[in-house]
């Protein structure tokens, strides 16, 4: 019995002191909107790598395929392969475009965040002066 009050005396004392400091940490727009964008570019960013790992995957098979048509004196199979290595240079190349601007969007969405949360310790600053 006397532990079960403890427990109970312990988790109601833990909420209380836990939201009370969520409370006072809340995340303005500007934060949420900036870890948002780092988090959408960081995905974005993952699909680029796995575009340009098939691109890169197309275009050596696409080289093999040309090799061993210029081997064996088969014309059909060596255009072939150069038409898979020329799309697999494209994907990669698509791949490459997708992940620098998925970069560019991680460092936005970093600089939205820091500029709000400069907002919120003005805004705390201020708060404190006032009292």
């Amino acid at each position: 019995m006397k532990r079960f009050l403890i427990h109970v005396a312990l988790f109601s004392c833990g909420l209380a002191f836990g939201t009370s400091a969520a409370r006072a940490q809340q995340p303005i727009p500007a934060e949420a909107e900036g870890a948002r964008l780092e988090k959408k570019a960081k995905e974005e960013e993952k699909l680029a790598n796995e575009e340009k790992a098939e691109g890169a995957r197309l275009e050596n098979k696409g080289k093999a395929l040309e090799k061993d048509g210029k081997k064996h004196k088969d014309p059909e199979q060596a255009s072939e392969g150069s038409k898979l290595k020329k799309k697999g240079k494209a994907l990669k190349k698509t791949g490459e475009a997708r992940a620098d601007a998925a970069e560019q969007m991680e460092k936005s969405g970093h600089q939205v965040e820091q500029a709000g949360a400069e907002a919120r310790k003005e805004a705390e600053k201020a708060k404190a002066e006032a009292k």
